[in-house]
């Protein structure tokens, strides 16, 4: 579904004012933020049911684990249908009942068949930014970059897309008939859209969607990091929290805010511009309210060093573990424990260790975690006494974000384009398969006896056989 375009001469001169006018304001001293557009009303499409093979979030639940449970090992991987779409596929693909929901950087929302890969709806909601009209940046164009979510409340699917102007817009489609039921600014007062990217994944919790912000490639401009929170209805001003650090502080990390069973977010930090001083809560873990306070935080000792070095810990997203506990690891080398009621502030953690530098969302079967280093796929066991037990290391090419179905996990070599079936207690090779070239931030998803994989032209689902 597209919106229709004028004709004719009066749509011909409209234009030639546009075009005008953008010249004209290319760069505002204070950008306006997209109108408010509240929803025509309630949905008239019940939301689909949804079950225990649904995957309606960034690594299928809050915590960020990307595990489920009881799929059997495959022998060997086999092509079951590859979808060409109209753009870039950077998110996750998402999955209910017989819907895989896929967003592009053409700013279109897909539904496609689970078995066949067949297109039942298409929205698109804006004309996505071309990266020449942008400061910096490496996705051309920009368009929907971040996973989004599905609130099974509503029967929506959340997504923030960057359209023209530049702007982010936050949207809620129906899931059954690709309908914009919420459409709405996602840019908080006082903030330039223009050096902001939309890369984390979107959260759901207790009513409200969670949108994380960070900066382009290559730090550029004045951007601050910034979680905004909207009602599911659309309705009701953005509440929005900023990293009280001068410029930078990225929320970016492609796994986006873990949320805890009382709707705690907890973000990864990355550098900001402080390299002394007063610790400004960058290269940091921070946990928020539902309502978007500050309540804690932890950084490591070296902070300082690691902001002036862009070494910080917002390259991957945090992961929530049993009895408490919580993970994180960036750019630096350095894995840490924490405490997730206490945080601990600088120094705080229960253990630090060398792992690995670490990019885009680890995966966890209780307290065994499987985090993307840089250098290969590694496993890690917290162990008796809060210890951090390095496994086995994957080969140095296999280094996408994972997911574990049954004793199997599976990730990306993403330069190769290839997708790795590997056995979670000993890193041997189960199988693998091409699936094309993919962004190094790709993660598979696990329904219906499938993995699916979003790629620079698409989605590719491969049934994995035992």
């Amino acid at each position: 579904m597209t919106a229709t375009r004028p004709r004719g001469i009066a749509a011909l001169g409209l234009a030639a004012l546009l075009v005008l006018l953008a010249a004209c304001t290319r760069e505002p001293a204070a950008p306006q933020q997209p109108p408010l557009t509240l929803p025509s009303g309630p949905s008239t499409s019940a939301a689909p049911p949804t079950g225990d093979g649904d995957w309606t979030t960034y690594h299928r639940d809050n915590a960020r684990t990307g595990y489920l449970a009881g799929l059997a090992d495959p022998t060997r991987l086999t092509q079951a249908w590859s979808t060409r779409l109209d753009g870039a596929v950077y998110a996750q693909p998402l999955v209910v009942g017989d819907r895989v929901l896929v967003a592009t950087e053409a700013d279109s929302l897909y539904a496609l068949e689970l078995r066949s890969g067949r297109v039942q709806w298409r929205t698109t909601v804006g004309e996505p930014v071309p990266l020449s009209e942008l400061p910096c940046g490496n996705i051309d164009p920009l368009g929907i970059t971040g996973t989004p979510v599905y609130d099974p409340g509503t029967g929506l699917v959340f997504a923030v897309a960057e359209v023209t102007g530049p702007a982010h817009l936050l949207v809620g489609v129906e899931v059954r008939t690709g309908r914009v039921r919420v459409r709405r600014g996602a840019d908080p007062p006082g903030m330039s859209p223009r050096p902001h990217q939309q890369r984390a994944a979107l959260a759901l919790s207790q009513g409200r969607v969670y949108v994380a912000y960070g900066g382009l490639l290559g730090d550029c401009g004045d951007y601050h990091g910034r979680v905004v929170a909207s009602r599911t209805d659309g309705r009701g001003p953005l509440q929005a929290f900023q990293v009280p650090t001068t410029r930078e502080g990225g929320i970016w990390g492609a796994s986006g805010p873990a949320v805890d069973t009382r709707g705690r977010l907890y973000v990864a930090v990355g550098n900001g511009a402080a390299t002394g001083g007063a610790w400004d809560r960058s290269d940091s873990v921070l946990r928020l309210s539902p309502e978007l306070r500050l309540e804690d935080g932890f950084a490591p000792t070296r902070w300082p060093q690691d902001n002036a070095a862009d070494a910080d810990l917002g390259s991957m997203g945090p992961l929530l573990l049993p009895g408490g506990l919580l993970f994180a690891a960036g750019k630096s080398g350095l894995g840490y424990l924490l405490r997730a009621d206490h945080l601990g502030g600088v120094g705080g953690q229960l253990v630090e260790r060398p792992v690995c530098a670490a990019f885009g969302g680890a995966a966890a079967v209780g307290s065994v975690l499987y985090v993307p280093c840089t250098d290969g796929l590694r496993q890690v066991r917290v162990g008796p006494g809060a210890r951090l037990d390095l496994g086995w290391r994957a080969p140095g090419a296999v280094s996408g974000s994972p997911v574990v179905g049954g004793h199997t996990v599976y990730s990306l070599d993403p330069a190769g384009g290839t997708l790795y079936a590997l056995d979670a207690d000993r890193g041997t090779v189960r199988t693998s398969a091409p699936v094309g070239q993919t962004s190094r931030f790709a993660t598979p998803t696990l329904a219906g006896g499938l993995v699916l994989v979003g790629t620079l032209a698409g989605v590719v689902a491969l049934a994995a056989r035992p």
